[in-house]
């Protein structure tokens, strides 16, 4: 099978996601771009700070949103290397995220192409343009050894 180069802000999620995966959180990584600057990166972390909320994508939020001192991450970019689950598309819109980019599709969990597809409803504030795929075998082998060496 012929493997692109991933793009740099994939490339650097994944590497968030690994970091995770070495602390024994789960290995998704998140990497917040605004103007080709990453402004943000994080990876899972809710074992490592007792915080349910503690996903990559909230915790790059949250960076992201006090690195510009604005709420509103207009004109930025996620990449992330799971389907975002309900929680973190809703944080997503919330934040006015521009663009998503996710590497694996989650089916069990994922909310934007999956399960919920927060960004269907109506009631969703604010849509982002998303892409998919980017890094998805990588991120998908990260998983499941993850999980393989777990059982």
């Amino acid at each position: 099978m012929l493997r692109w180069p991933l793009p740099e802000p994939m490339a650097q999620a994944l590497a968030e996601a690994r970091a995770g995966a070495v602390v024994g959180e789960v290995p998704i990584g998140a990497v917040i771009i605004k103007d080709r600057q990453v402004i943000a990166a994080a990876h899972n972390a809710p074992r490592g700070l007792h915080d349910p909320t503690a996903h990559a994508e909230v915790l790059a939020i949250r960076a992201a949103a006090q690195a510009l001192g604005n709420e509103r991450l207009d004109g930025c970019e996620l990449w992330v290397t799971l389907e975002p689950c309900a929680m973190c598309a809703g944080a997503i819109s919330h934040a006015r995220i521009a663009r998503l980019y996710y590497a694996a599709a989650d089916q069990k969990g994922g909310a934007v192409d999956h399960g919920a597809r927060v960004f269907e409803h109506e009631q969703c504030l604010h849509r982002p343009e998303v892409y998919s795929g980017m890094g998805e075998l990588e991120a998908s082998e990260l998983l499941r050894s993850f999980f393989r060496e777990r059982r």
